[in-house]
């Protein structure tokens, strides 16, 4: 190849990162497919996310940008090694983010690439988005004409004095409640993603209907855990397995049992039921579920301790990623599940244990129900 066909190619190459931002900002997602072979693939771990083809991509660009308030991409070229019809680079990223779920921040990120030559031009056949730094702070500023719950108002002159900076942060740029039910396409995302997973998955319409089916799923005599849960108090799920005799109720079991001179005992029937029923403290649009615990006592039944379980899951616990998902643990579902520790226990709640399950465990199969009304935290 002679060094102008190089600088020719290069060119394109650097053109063809240039497009992908546009499309992007410009949300323009048949665009952004077409920069992408036929079988080219568009991979972020860390949200974590993979598409492939021209079609998964337009799809997967729509879910993503309809969550943004604001999003802004600057790239800088890196390097590019030609090989013939093929190449390799990467690219260099700062963004600004707002989403529609309050998650907000700026980030660093490389994307790591490779290229065909096609009749078309240079089209991607793989992206890499690797994130190298994060910060989540809340973002000061706002998009002019902004339509999400942290938009600005108008900026007018004041002679007023300037704020005490030990005053509590205002409301403007505090994270959106996690309280909202997601609406149907969402959930049906979800419920998609998590099936694709390897989760059993029921979209339901309320907590009544969630009470029933969860009657029908536990065998009469079965070993039942029932997880520490608003939804399952809320629901009336844990009176129905603890408050009757048609289960052998883990929790009735061990109040019985001393707590010093059979704690293994205790240990062992907590770790190994035969189902257990709970719920989740977020479930994420890319199939993931996460749960948090201070004590711990339900996650060995959730990764292979029971012979199945259950989790019951209010349509407010939906969220985009993963990254939102720990968010919503740590400044929502935290506070309040603190707030009742104190009242119960006289102590605050914490997360001491964090569970991800992009998929059930091999010796615990898992059923999702998910409902289109919020309960719980």
């Amino acid at each position: 190849m002679n060094d102008f066909q190089a600088t020719a190619d290069r060119v394109e190459i650097q053109a063809l990162q240039g497009e992908f931002t546009d499309a992007v900002m410009m949300r323009d997602r048949a665009r952004l497919a077409r920069l992408f072979t036929a079988d080219g693939v568009l991979r972020m771990p860390n949200v974590p996310i993979e598409l492939v083809g021209p079609e998964q991509i337009r799809l997967g660009g729509e879910k993503l940008q309809e969550q943004w308030d604001f999003f802004v991409q600057t790239t800088h070229p890196g390097a590019i090694e030609i090989d013939g019809d093929t190449a390799t680079g990467r690219a260099y990223l700062h963004e600004l983010a707002r989403l529609r779920s309050g998650f907000q921040g700026l980030n660093y990120a490389v994307y790591h690439d490779r290229y065909q030559r096609t009749p078309d031009g240079w089209r991607f056949t793989e992206r890499v988005y690797e994130v190298r730094y994060l910060d989540t702070t809340p973002l000061a500023g706002s998009a002019p004409g902004s339509t999400g719950p942290h938009a600005a108002a108008p900026t007018r002159r004041s002679t007023a004095p300037a704020p005490d900076s030990t005053a509590p942060a205002q409301h403007a740029t505090a994270p959106a409640p996690y309280t909202e039910p997601a609406p149907a396409e969402r959930l049906e995302r979800a419920a998609a993603a998590l099936r694709a997973n390897g989760f059993a998955v029921e979209v339901l319409d309320d907590a009544a209907a969630a009470r029933a089916r969860v009657a029908e799923l536990l065998p009469a005599d079965a070993t039942v855990l029932t997880a520490a849960s608003e939804t399952l108090r809320l629901s009336g799920i844990d009176e129905d397995v603890n408050g009757t005799d048609r289960y052998r109720a883990v929790r009735r079991l061990a109040s019985a049992m001393d707590r010093a001179a059979e704690a293994d005992g205790i240990r062992r029937i907590i770790a190994t039921p035969d189902v257990v029923v709970g719920s989740v403290a977020a479930v994420t649009e890319t199939g993931a579920l996460v749960a948090a615990s201070a004590g711990g006592s339900q996650l060995t039944a959730y990764v292979g301790g029971a012979g199945r379980a259950v989790w019951v899951v209010g349509a407010q616990k939906v969220v985009l990623d993963l990254p939102t998902a720990l968010r919503r643990v740590q400044d929502h579902a935290l506070p309040l599940e603190s707030a009742r520790a104190e009242t119960a226990y006289g102590q605050p709640s914490a997360v001491n244990q964090l569970l991800v399950l992009n998929a059930p465990a091999r010796m615990t199969p898992g059923t999702v129900l998910l409902l289109r009304e919020a309960i719980g935290y």
